[in-house]
């Protein structure tokens, strides 16, 4: 499995439509789907939470949970449906997913979260990796994180993905949980030294190639979050300069070859606007990039959005001089 780029799991943003819309742009990073918490596949319609398009591959399914039985069996569940990885959130710092008892504070009780690693490995023959932060709260010194790894470590997991920021519980907004508490990459740098043989994945704050690569050169892994999403066209940089590709879709092929899947989405019941939500980013810092918005705005992104808004779409690129070419994302 390749992780040296990944676009991170998020919430009402990297559901299926959007990681096929990734795709489109990057052939070799790899995505995350939204977090599904273990109980709603047990007991809920599997085909709806964990369904994806082949064409999304390679994508790994991240889960939510801190019931060992329920992990395993959804872990094995998740792996019947074609994913290549499964994931397990130790970093979401809600007060919803506090009540829950899963996500960030798991931290709190590595035993626990090491007996459900242990459970979901023996469940699937999938790479299984978490996902968490620096700390908590006051808990924040490197040695803490660093036992807490050595701890998961010991089940047999070989990948870590750290968020470089500690988590609030209960008393920051998920929002403001991805930006008040300050950046410390030096202890995924230290982490990286310590358990060389892991692989150590960076996260929080990273949002250029110009600053992946010198995280690349102290990690094996980077993972971007909501830059990826707001300018998705930044992947296409990537998969230029760090995976060596020579050529990849303009803007305009991308739209081009979504349509097809639009149209196939729409006969299914899907809404146009669920679809197209995820490319409003798409031209961002080209010229025409506010006309290309407001008209995704006022004719594709609203509830009931005219399906023949679709064939029209490439000559309004075309007509309302919208930068399409193949260049460096603003």
């Amino acid at each position: 499995m390749n992780r040296k780029v990944s676009v991170a799991p998020m919430m009402d943003c990297t559901d299926r439509h959007e990681r096929y819309f990734l795709r489109l742009i990057s052939k070799n990073t790899l995505l995350y789907t939204e977090m599904v918490v273990d109980e709603a596949i047990n007991r809920g319609d599997k085909k709806r939470l964990l369904g994806f398009n082949i064409n999304e591959k390679p994508v790994a399914l991240q889960l939510g949970g801190s019931s060992a039985k329920l992990l395993a069996e959804a872990s094995k569940i998740g792996e019947d449906f074609g994913y290549d990885e499964i994931n397990l959130n130790l970093g979401c710092p809600s007060r919803k997913v506090e009540k829950s008892k899963f996500g960030a504070c798991l931290m709190k009780e590595p035993n626990l979260v090491a007996d459900c690693l242990s459970k979901m490995q023996a469940s699937t023959n999938l790479p299984v990796t978490i996902k968490t932060r620096i700390g908590y709260d006051n808990v924040e010194d490197y040695e803490n994180l660093h036992n807490f790894i050595s701890i998961l470590k010991s089940t047999g997991v070989k990948t870590f993905i750290i968020h470089a920021r500690k988590a609030m519980l209960g008393k920051f907004t998920p929002k403001q949980n991805l930006n008040i508490p300050p950046l410390k990459y030096e202890y995924v740098y230290k982490l990286k030294e310590d358990f060389a043989d892991e692989e150590i994945i960076i996260n929080g704050g990273i949002t250029s190639v110009d600053q992946i690569k010198p995280h690349l050169e102290k990690t094996d892994g980077v993972m971007i979050g909501r830059a990826a999403y707001h300018t998705p066209y930044m992947l296409a940089d990537i998969e230029k300069e760090i995976f060596g590709t020579k050529e990849v879709l303009s803007r305009q092929d991308v739209i081009e070859q979504l349509i097809p899947y639009v149209k196939d989405e729409l006969k299914k019941g899907t809404r146009l606007n669920q679809i197209m939500r995820h490319t409003i980013g798409l031209f961002h810092g080209q010229t025409g990039a506010s006309y290309w918005k407001r008209y995704l705005s006022e004719n594709m992104c609203v509830r009931d959005a005219d399906v023949k808004k679709i064939d029209h779409i490439m000559d309004k690129i075309k007509y309302n001089n919208i930068d399409t070419s193949v260049g460096q994302s603003a």
